[in-house]
């Protein structure tokens, strides 16, 4: 028997296409290319130069009074504003704060900022500001929201590296079923990588190497066969979910029907296909379907070869033979902890439209037997969806999403 139906009744959104979900819906199908050098500060490489390709993504809006705003990260203030973004869409004003939840999926999200400040001040420990006594803590993006927003049933964290996004869905689902609260804020939030963590990634083959450098809008390549390492990608959001018979009213932008969060018992990048599976498994169950059922899939899908090849054996598995499939990471490239909900945010955007965004740089599909969406934005009517997303150390995740009208529920 399928499980209640989650609803989603608001999106807040920062990526590279902009600040705000109506750019991010006006931009998402045109899929422009927006790759370039990244410039931000303490992203450099030993000699100042800027070394590493992939996507930054313009200011977010001054909502924090200013006293605030000088103390905390750029991902934190970014979180305010697409956490104040879905507030305002789902009209939470009047809901009682008691009954109001918020998970922030992500960990270690301020890198490049912590890294500045132990060059700030290694020669002079004595000025070291206290508030990094507790700005290097997680929950200080969970605090600064909750004390942006009047969120008091609970506010926390959640990691489960590129695979956060989805597991802050999740955890909201399961409080939400569970009667703790009756609305929830699931929030990915920025990855503020440094050059430090951008190197590892790119010494351990899973970011993209120098090949692209100087074609910036070709490096990020899903599901291609010249595909060569995942492309970084600031990016942020939140989603608003609710209980049926708990919402306030107003728009539904989808039904998150079921839900998966497996391990697979590795520690590094390694990918596996057999949890990756499970993950789906579990979602298709808790929906009540089959992947029979599914007719869209919104892939993990980062462009590293052994990520992509692990992924294609995982819908090999499931049959997932009758669903388009796309590639939001190849548009606003990979946001790691806030991949998976700014990609359920851009499965939303495709079922209000009844159209699929493109798949930039998809040439030569690694296996052109499945039903893949190229180069240029199709009409697709979504009526059942699965989304995953995959993270170092094993997680696996998926949910299923279901139209808004209904015609998504499970059997």
């Amino acid at each position: 028997m399928a499980a209640d139906a989650i609803l989603v009744t608001g999106l807040g959104v920062a990526s590279g296409l902009g600040q705000g979900r109506d750019l991010f819906r006006a931009r998402l199908f045109e899929a422009p290319d927006i790759f370039s050098v990244l410039k931000r500060e303490g992203r450099e490489g030993p000699g100042g130069e800027a070394v590493h390709i992939g996507i930054e993504m313009p200011e977010p809006p001054a909502i924090l009074p200013p006293r605030i705003a000088r103390t905390a990260t750029f991902s934190a203030r970014v979180a305010v504003a697409v956490l104040g973004e879905a507030w305002r869409d789902a009209g939470l004003e009047d809901v009682d704060p008691a009954r109001i939840g918020l998970v922030v999926g992500g960990t270690n999200l301020a890198s490049r900022e912590q890294a500045l400040a132990v060059a700030r001040y290694a020669g002079g420990l004595d000025h070291v500001p206290p508030r990094h006594g507790h700005m290097f803590f997680d929950s200080d993006i969970v605090g600064v929201c909750a004390a942006a927003y009047p969120i008091r049933g609970f506010a926390y964290s959640v990691g489960a590296a590129s695979a956060s996004g989805l597991a802050a869905i999740i955890q909201a689902m399961d409080a939400l079923r569970a009667g703790r609260v009756d609305v929830c804020i699931a929030l990915g939030a920025l990855q503020d990588l440094s050059g430090h963590e951008l190197q590892a990634l790119r010494a351990m083959g899973a970011m993209g190497s120098s090949r692209f450098a100087d074609r910036p809008g070709e490096a990020c390549r899903p599901m291609d066969a010249d595909h060569d390492g995942f492309i970084y990608g600031e990016a942020s959001a939140a989603l608003v979910l609710t209980r049926a018979n708990a919402s306030p009213g107003g728009r539904i932008y989808g039904r998150v029907l079921g839900s998966g969060l497996v391990a697979d018992g590795t520690r590094g990048p390694e990918p596996c296909t057999a949890g990756q599976v499970r993950a789906a498994r579990n979602a298709l169950a808790e929906a009540g379907l089959t992947a029979a059922d599914i007719d869209y899939v919104n892939g993990h899908a980062t462009g590293t070869p052994a990520g992509d090849w692990a992924e294609l054996e995982t819908y090999r598995t499931l049959g997932l033979t009758r669903a388009r499939i796309n590639a939001t990471k190849s548009i606003l490239g990979h946001g790691l902890s806030a991949a998976g909900t700014i990609e359920v945010a851009a499965v939303l955007m495709q079922m209000q439209e009844g159209r699929l965004h493109p798949t930039r740089n998809l040439v030569r599909p690694i296996d052109p037997g499945f039903d893949w969406v190229g180069p240029e934005a199709v009409d697709h009517r979504i009526g059942h969806a699965l989304k995953l997303s995959f993270g170092f150390g094993g997680a696996n995740a998926a949910v299923v999403i279901g139209a808004p009208d209904g015609g998504g529920e499970g059997r």
